[in-house]
């Protein structure tokens, strides 16, 4: 006997515009809590020592676009 499957709704329709998109957002925001923020406390520079990148990481890294560059 196969197992019965629920019928599974459409997903939403993209937003037609960014103001659209922005109005869904700001209509969300107050659903969702944010925990009070507070800065981390900054590390020493002394602390910060044995960091290492792979050869193959940084190359992969150094072959990317900058960000807004078109490849």
């Amino acid at each position: 006997m196969p197992n019965p499957v629920k019928p599974v709704t459409a997903p939403a329709a993209e937003p037609e515009s960014l103001d659209e998109l922005r109005g869904d957002c700001a209509r969300m925001a107050p659903q969702w809590a944010t925990p009070a923020a507070t800065p981390p406390a900054p590390v020493p520079l002394t602390r910060i020592r044995g960091i290492t990148v792979p050869p193959a990481s940084a190359r992969l890294v150094d072959g990317m676009s900058e960000y807004g560059e078109s490849t």
